[in-house]
C-alpha cells in the first residue's frame, strides 16, 4: 500500500505523508525541521526561572498575607 502523497502548506511541494514523519502532517519534513530548530520554548534560560519565581512569590504574599 503507497503512501498518500500531500502537499506541503508552507512551501507547496508534495511529499509522502509516512507514518513516523516527525512535524506536521501538512508540512513536508524540510519545513518541519525548521519549525523544530526555531522553536522559541526549546531552550530554558535564567530569565525565565527568575520570572517564574517572582511570579510564585507574588502569589504567595497575595495568598497569605495578613488582613489588618
Amino acid at each position: 500500500m503507497p503512501f498518500p502523497i500531500r502537499t506541503c502548506a508552507v512551501c507547496g511541494e508534495e511529499f509522502e505523508l509516512k507514518p513516523d514523519k516527525p512535524g506536521f502532517a501538512n508540512r513536508c519534513p524540510a519545513c518541519s525541521e525548521a519549525e523544530e530548530s526555531d522553536a522559541p520554548g526549546s531552550s530554558l534560560s535564567s530569565a525565565d526561572s527568575e520570572l517564574n519565581a517572582a511570579r510564585r512569590a507574588a502569589m504567595r504574599n497575595m495568598l497569605y498575607r495578613k488582613e489588618s
